[in-house]
């Protein structure tokens, strides 16, 4: 197969548009939460801590400005956006669980063919009716 057709057969399967639809709401939803980090979140961390302004709080180095505010939000985005993935997966897991046909478990037990009491299945001798039961 040449590399142009493998990749229309690629293009035209389903899940990539399903992916690129994620991608795109998942763009949309970092943006929410850089602006629920930026906008809500660091102003009320910021007050508590006593006024810090997350977004310019800095250390120089040397020459060089580390800008640990912006950092910290980033990472305060990432926790969000990992919550927020987690949650939706469980819920996903949870409901294909609920829907999914239970399987059987292994039969641990057996009916004797002569007194039709329940014993177990790798028994040679009913332990009711004392038969020999073959194997």
């Amino acid at each position: 197969m040449s590399f142009v057709s493998e990749f229309k057969e690629f293009i035209s399967k389903g899940n990539v548009m399903d992916m690129a639809v994620g991608v795109v709401i998942g763009g949309a939803f970092g943006s929410i939460v850089t602006s629920l980090v930026d906008d809500v979140i660091g102003p009320i961390i910021g007050m508590i801590c006593g006024g810090i302004d997350f977004s310019h709080l800095a250390i120089t180095v040397g020459s060089a400005q580390l800008m640990i505010g912006n950092f910290i939000q980033a990472v305060i985005n990432f926790l969000i956006v990992a919550l927020c993935i987690f949650s939706v997966i469980k819920a996903f897991n949870h409901a294909r669980d609920k829907f999914k046909p239970k399987e059987e478990a292994a039969a641990t037990t057996k009916i004797c063919p002569f007194c039709q009491s329940e014993i177990a299945i790798n028994a040679t001798r009913c332990p009711h009716c004392t038969s020999e039961l073959k194997g």
